[in-house]
């Protein structure tokens, strides 16, 4: 299908090296095809569907996006109300999306709908809904407080007709596969924030090195210099834990509770680092000027997509629960 064969690995070195892009936005859009739409197509798919769909998404001569939350169900997966009907060879599509990354330019969705009446955790499925179908309406390009390269759509769905060939593996297996499709979303969400801030620490002792306050250069001061470590330290756990999951993923092995980890940590870590650099820019890091503005901005994004912290720290709280007593 016009891949190279390599395992997962190589895209978080991916995720990684598109870090030294200076905005979060065309990184995340990038992150989309690879670790969002695709992973469920490419493990579940048809051969049909891959040849249809996967081939010209990877040679990059199509946008796909991921059609999962909702006004009323953003991490909440399971409360999503869009319904695919069958009818036939067809399904007919009603309901609506939101928050969706690439959906005003994308060729076509990577689709969950319920397609029966039964138990919420087995009546979803996933569908490769083509974008230029009639009944889908884009209603408008939300206006963000960040990531403002990156297009994000409200969308609805009017009786839109789409084959049930499109359908991803097996019908009521859309919630499982999209669960499985959530853990390289999180694990490719915690990479992209390492080269980011990474950068901004090394700029942002450069700057306070040269910045003068009361006489003396602002890293001169202990509190800054020692939080700087600090906050380089936790960054390298935070490229630890990334490493190990993703060598656990590649063995086979499901790093779901390891994934929300480091996803829980990234987005805090990425809140913690662009706030405290940002402080010691003082009125220069307040303008848009300096990446440090821009990442503060873009980077909050990261405690939100993909599942909320409170997300994360529910799916932890689980596997704690299961944990043998001593």
């Amino acid at each position: 299908y016009g891949v190279m064969g390599l395992d997962f690995s190589y895209s978080i070195a991916v995720a990684e090296e598109l870090g030294h892009i200076r905005c979060g936005g065309i990184p995340m859009a990038i992150g989309v095809q690879a670790a969002m739409s695709t992973p469920a197509l490419t493990r579940f798919g048809s051969d049909e569907l891959k040849k249809q769909f996967l081939v010209p998404t990877i040679a990059g001569d199509v946008v796909a996006c991921l059609g999962v939350s909702e006004a009323g169900a953003g991490s909440d997966v399971a409360n999503i109300k869009t319904t695919a009907v069958k009818k036939g060879n067809e399904y007919i599509i009603n309901g609506g999306k939101m928050w969706t990354t690439l959906g005003c330019q994308a060729d076509w969705m990577c689709l969950l709908a319920n397609t029966s009446e039964g138990p919420p955790h087995h009546n979803k499925s996933l569908i490769c809904l083509p974008m230029n179908l009639p009944g889908i309406h884009v209603a408008k390009k939300i206006d963000k407080l960040s990531m403002r390269s990156l297009d994000t759509a409200q969308i609805f769905f009017e009786d839109v007709w789409v084959p049930r060939k499109n359908l991803i593996g097996e019908e009521g297996k859309g919630f499982t596969y999209q669960m499985l499709q959530f853990q390289e979303e999180r694990l490719w969400g915690a990479a992209s924030v390492l080269t980011p801030l990474e950068t901004v620490i090394r700029e942002t002792v450069a700057y306070t090195g040269q910045r003068a306050v009361f006489s003396r250069p602002v890293l001169h001061n202990q509190a800054v210099h020692f939080h700087l470590a600090e906050l380089a330290t936790d960054l390298e756990l935070l490229r630890s834990l990334l490493h190990h999951s993703v060598a656990l993923y590649v063995e086979g092995h499901d790093v779901t509770k390891f994934a929300s980890m480091a996803k829980l940590k990234a987005g805090r870590l990425a809140r913690e680092v662009t706030d405290s650099c940002l402080q010691f820019w003082g009125g220069m890091g307040f303008t848009s000027k300096v990446l440090v503005s821009r990442l503060y901005r873009d980077l909050r994004l990261v405690s939100i997509g993909g599942g909320t912290d409170e997300t994360m720290l529910s799916i932890i709280c689980k596997y704690m629960e299961t944990l043998p007593s001593k």
